[in-house]
């Protein structure tokens, strides 16, 4: 979470010294140890370090090999050891083992230019001042795990990972993007990943690099997330076996520290996520740390994660700490929050909660593990794989799919829908066009076409039809910079190795029968590592809305309207006494845009206050 900033003054003009100072001085809280400037006649670079690897880094930035190309970065490469060996190949003798990451990317962008990013695997945002070609060449990782930031006014560019930074730039004004803001109160996330709430402030979208040179500014995409046949391996138990492989490499590129958190709950993925942990840092002789910590509800709603995941921290011998969260700061309680988000969020107080939540973490370690991924990744989508299998004509894969489903499962995927629809379950409720939006911005703004259009593009995959489409949901990116947000308020780092592109890719190609189905290849992966009752236990959603039960008795207070928000609803329309959790999700998101607005102004630039 080290911050980055990078000006350029497109007319040779030079920085201004003020300007960059004031800039540098905001990214002080992400990055606490140590601070350092660049001024390259029109460009500048600036970074602020954040070292989670226990004090042994030697990550100084702005760096540059020749003292003409200069890079900062926020990144974590993985494949370490792939990348130097192809940069030897190509005839660069220097990167050691030890070199830092920024290095590695600048090295890889004098072997390939703006092609280095072919190259590179983890996660990353960076910035490259060519002096020999007079360009600024920025890029974002293949997911957009790490933000990158940008605005382009006049003659000035700005990039950094901290949007809030953007905005301290004078040129760069502080008018809202009503498309964003039109998408945040239908729902919930701006559906433009390459927009902000700012008109002049962009999202650099994932898996795409822009270069500002002499000849203008060129912004592409240099990756998309592949398509491929579903694999076929010789022994049923070479996938499980293959996955526990590429699973403790992802784990392992990520703990260059020897205390980690893990971001804890009874289901399989992130106990997966504690146990390979362990086994990775138990490879070396030094003294390890392994922390799970779990979020639970003791009264509010049923919840059973502090049994399941109790067990899982017994059996592996590790300490847990359980954050319980029945008495966090509630939706009606919103005046004694400190903190200020760069977007607005639907429900400020969970967000402040989660912020406290990591500060607290913290103390145990800098790096937390997140075990999101498997959820998307392994849907058992039986239906397109075996409509797929049968149009290719692949009679015999398609019955042996079946049988091995069968076999494994001891029930067929077709017998289990009907129980489903023999069930009869209540349909879920559906949310709806909000009443209270203001109807010239409804108008001006397409609301009612934005809401009929959201369902968006159909899948191209043919097996794994949602599964695929899921990870380009623009919902990562809410949840990818919250992460940011949380490491940067508690000055640790979030990393996920189930999105580490091996792991991913190879999830993505598993056949669904048997694989995906209650995530099996995971549970075979860790027959030997976790305790049976949760090798056994099925995926369990929440029962019941936390939100919900603390505001359905006294309701919602009426809010102190921010005299903005008027120009995008009315305030008096908001359901104050929500009957139902999707009445109170409406409610929150116009809710949550009016604290955001109290928020800001012309002199605010966020924070962690």
């Amino acid at each position: 979470m080290s911050g980055v900033l990078a000006l350029l003054q497109l007319d040779g003009s030079p920085i201004d010294p003020t300007v960059l100072d004031r800039m540098a001085r905001f990214l002080d809280c992400r990055g606490p140890h140590g601070r350092q400037v660049k001024v390259l006649e029109n460009a500048a670079l600036a970074h602020a370090l954040l070292d989670t690897s226990d004090g042994s880094a030697t990550d100084a930035q702005p760096f540059a090999l020749d003292g003409t190309t200069w890079i900062v970065a926020d990144a974590r490469l993985d494949a370490r050891r792939d990348l130097i060996d192809a940069l030897r190949a190509r005839g660069e003798q220097n990167p050691a083992e030890g070199a830092s990451d920024a290095e590695l990317i600048l090295r890889a962008y004098q072997r390939w230019g703006e092609d280095c990013v072919l190259h590179l695997l983890g996660d990353f945002m960076f910035a490259i001042w060519d002096n020999s070609r007079r360009q600024l060449f920025c890029a974002r990782d293949h997911l957009g795990i790490k933000p990158l930031f940008y605005a382009h006014r006049g003659n000035a560019v700005v990039v950094s990972n901290a949007q809030d930074c953007v905005r301290l730039h004078p040129a760069i004004s502080h008018e809202l993007h009503e498309p964003a803001i039109a998408d945040f109160l239908l729902f919930g996330v701006n559906q433009d990943n390459g927009t902000t709430s700012f008109r002049d402030i962009r999202r650099l979208p994932p898996a795409h690099r822009i270069r500002w040179s002499p000849d203008g500014c060129r912004c592409q995409r240099y990756w998309t997330l592949p398509i491929e046949e579903p694999l076929q391996l010789r022994r049923a138990g070479e996938y499980p076996e293959r996955l526990r492989a590429l699973l403790s490499e992802a784990v392992r590129d990520r703990l260059r520290t020897r205390r980690v958190v893990v971001l804890m709950s009874g289901g399989i993925d992130s106990p997966a996520l504690a146990a390979t942990s362990l086994r990775v840092l138990r490879e070396q002789p030094s003294p390890c740390s392994v922390q799970a910590i779990t979020s639970v509800y003791d009264r509010l709603i049923p919840d059973s994660e502090r049994y399941y995941a109790g067990l899982v921290a017994a059996h592996l011998d590790i300490p847990i700490h359980y954050d319980v969260r029945d008495d966090e700061i509630s939706i009606d309680q919103w005046d004694r929050l400190t903190v200020r988000t760069p977007e607005p969020v639907a429900n400020p107080a969970a967000f402040a909660a989660a912020v406290g939540f990591f500060a607290n973490a913290s103390a145990h370690a800098r790096v937390f593990l997140y075990g999101e991924g498997p959820d998307n990744a392994l849907r058992y989508e039986w239906r397109p794989y075996l409509s797929h299998l049968l149009a290719r004509r692949r009679i015999v894969p398609l019955l042996r799919a079946v049988g091995a489903d069968l076999w494994m499962h001891r029930r067929l995927p077709l017998a289990t829908s009907l129980l489903k629809i023999a069930a009869r379950p209540e349909p879920a409720e559906q949310d709806r066009f909000p009443e209270w939006l203001d109807r010239d911005f409804a108008r001006r703004g397409d609301c009612r076409e934005r809401w009929t259009r959201r369902s968006g593009p159909a899948s191209p995959h043919p097996c794994k039809p949602a599964a695929y489409a899921s990870f380009g949901d623009v919902l990562w990116q809410s949840l990818f910079e919250g992460c940011d947000f949380y490491g940067a308020a508690s000055h640790a780092d979030i990393r996920h190795p189930y999105l580490d592109l091996r792991v991913l890719q190879y999830l993505l190609a598993l056949p669904v029968m048997p694989w995906c189905r209650d995530k099996a290849v995971v549970r075979q992966a860790m027959a030997r590592e976790l305790p049976n009752q949760i090798l056994r236990r099925r995926k369990t959603p929440v029962a019941g809305s936390p939100d919900f039960e603390r505001v359905k008795s006294s309701g919602l207070p009426r809010p102190v309207v921010a005299p903005e928000l008027r120009k995008y609803v009315d305030p008096d329309k908001i359901t104050l006494v929500p009957r139902t959790p999707m009445e109170l999700r409406r409610a929150l998101r116009p809710l949550g845009l009016n604290y955001w607005l109290h928020g800001f102004g012309a002199d605010r630039t966020g924070g962690f206050q």
